[in-house]
């Protein structure tokens, strides 16, 4: 049976640590293993990690290239994230903005809970 999984990102690159681009670097690289393998991977852009999102277009940055080699498997980023962390350019760089999950409150979450039921294991970074 084929591994299904889900990579979280919640790292915030605005605390400008080794820890927060570390964590990115290897969410692509788990994302980019089973993506060789066939394995079933969808990546979100949760929490302040929806911030990641502009930071990445960038060709200079260490993780563009980790990135681009595995955005096709971007599931999308959370719209209530988004606009909590003030990241709304997230939601405008061509990826599926995240509203399945209608939390009060919110404009709308991923659906996490969806994706467990479905079989995917959840790997938050």
């Amino acid at each position: 049976m084929m591994s299904k999984t889900s990579i979280v990102i919640l790292s915030d690159p605005k605390s400008n640590s080794d820890e927060a681009l570390g964590r990115i670097l290897n969410a692509f690289a788990l994302a980019y293993d089973l993506k060789q393998q066939s394995s079933t991977v969808v990546i979100t852009f949760q929490g302040a990690g929806t911030r990641w999102v502009s930071i990445l277009q960038e060709p200079t940055h260490p993780a563009h290239t980790f990135f681009e080699a595995v955005k096709d498997k971007v599931l999308g980023v959370s719209c209530g994230c988004a606009d909590v962390f003030s990241a709304g350019e997230a939601k405008t760089a061509g990826f599926e903005v995240l509203t399945e999950n209608l939390v009060p409150g919110t404009t709308g979450l991923p659906p996490l809970g969806r994706l467990l039921n479905e079989g995917y294991q959840v790997i938050t970074f």
